[in-house]
C-alpha cells in the first residue's frame, strides 16, 4: 500500500528528447529514504557520473517534495533543488525554497520532477493536474521573474497558478543565481538557478487539486492543532517571526558571534543591525506576505 503523505509519482523530463513519462515511486524509496533529501540523494549517486560538469546536459536537476508537503502541518509548505553545484563543484547542491509552488506540485500528482538533458531553445514545463506540457518559453528567455510571473499568468489565464523561475543571473549561468518561488521567495543556495538556465528551463508551472491522504486523520488534525498552539506561546514563533521574519534573528546570530561575514572568516559584523528584521520592518516593510502553512 501506498505509504500515506506522498503522491506516489515522479516526473522525469528528457529536455534533449523534448519527451517526459511518470514513473511510479517505489515503495521502498519512500520508506528508507522519506522525501526531498533522501530521494535526491539516492537519484544523484545511481544517475550521475563522477567528473561531470555541472553545468552540462549530463547533470540532472531534481525539484522534490517531502510527505508532509501540502498538508495541514506547521510550516509544511516548503520544496527543495538538488543538482551537482556549479559554485561548489561538489557532487552535492541543494537549496531549499518555502513559498507557494511546492504544494502545488503535490495536488497537481507528484511528489518529485527529475530534469535531464538540454533543450535546443528555452522551454518550460506546464503542469495541469497530472497532465504535463513543455512548452516554448522563447519569448520569456531575457525576461526578470517579475515580468516572467506575470506572462506566463496571462498565457494561462489563470492568476492562482503557482511558479518557479529564473531570472537573467540563471539564464547567464551566474553560479550563484537562485530558482525564485512566486517571486518573493528563493531556492537560493549553491548556484542551481545556473543549471536550471544552462538547461534552457525557464519556468515550472503548476495548478493541481488532487488530495493528500494522510494516516488518521483526526489524530493527525489534533497533532497539528496542539503544535500551532505551542507556535503561539512561544515568543519567536508566536511574535518575533510573524513580526519581523527570519531577519529577526540576524541581530541574535550576530551577538552570539555566529554570523558567517568575511567569507566565513568572521562572525560578527558591527553593521548586522542593517539587515536585521526590525530595521527592515522600520525602514522597508509594506507588508507581510507569509508562505503556505507557515
Amino acid at each position: 500500500m501506498l505509504p500515506r503523505g506522498y503522491m506516489g509519482k515522479v516526473l522525469r523530463v528528457d529536455l534533449t528528447a523534448g519527451k517526459w513519462k511518470v514513473e511510479e515511486l517505489p515503495e521502498g524509496l519512500m520508506r528508507n529514504f522519506v522525501g526531498g533529501n533522501g530521494f535526491a540523494a539516492r537519484w544523484l549517486f545511481d544517475e550521475l557520473k563522477p567528473g561531470i560538469d555541472p553545468l552540462s546536459p549530463e547533470n540532472s536537476l531534481i525539484f522534490a517534495t517531502g510527505p508532509l508537503t501540502g498538508t495541514a502541518f506547521p510550516s509544511s509548505g516548503r520544496w527543495a533543488a538538488y543538482a551537482k553545484s556549479p559554485l561548489t563543484t561538489a557532487v552535492w547542491g541543494e537549496a531549499h525554497s518555502g513559498g507557494q509552488w511546492g504544494p502545488e506540485l503535490k495536488y497537481a500528482g507528484f511528489d518529485a520532477i527529475i530534469v535531464t538533458g538540454r533543450a535546443e531553445k528555452p522551454v518550460y514545463l506546464w503542469i495541469d493536474d497530472g497532465q504535463v506540457e513543455i512548452r516554448d518559453a522563447s519569448h520569456l528567455w531575457g525576461k526578470d521573474v517579475l515580468d516572467t510571473d506575470e506572462m506566463i499568468k496571462q498565457e494561462i489565464g489563470d492568476e492562482t497558478v503557482k511558479a518557479i523561475y529564473i531570472g537573467p543571473a540563471g539564464e547567464k549561468l551566474v553560479r550563484l543565481a537562485c530558482i525564485m518561488d512566486s517571486l518573493y521567495r528563493a531556492a537560493g543556495r549553491c548556484g542551481l538557478g545556473a543549471v536550471m538556465g544552462s538547461k534552457r528551463l525557464k519556468a515550472v508551472v503548476c495548478r493541481g487539486s488532487q488530495d493528500i491522504v494522510v494516516e488518521k486523520p483526526d489524530e493527525f488534525l489534533s497533532v497539528v492543532d496542539e503544535l500551532i498552539e505551542k507556535m503561539k506561546d512561544n515568543p519567536i514563533t508566536g511574535e518575533a517571526l510573524p513580526m519581523y521574519g527570519t531577519d529577526v534573528l540576524t541581530n541574535i546570530i550576530n551577538a552570539a558571534g555566529g554570523l558567517p561575514t568575511f567569507n566565513f572568516q568572521q562572525g560578527w559584523h558591527p553593521e548586522a543591525w542593517r539587515n536585521s528584521g526590525e530595521h527592515m520592518r522600520a525602514t522597508i516593510l509594506i507588508k507581510n506576505r507569509g508562505c503556505r502553512f507557515c
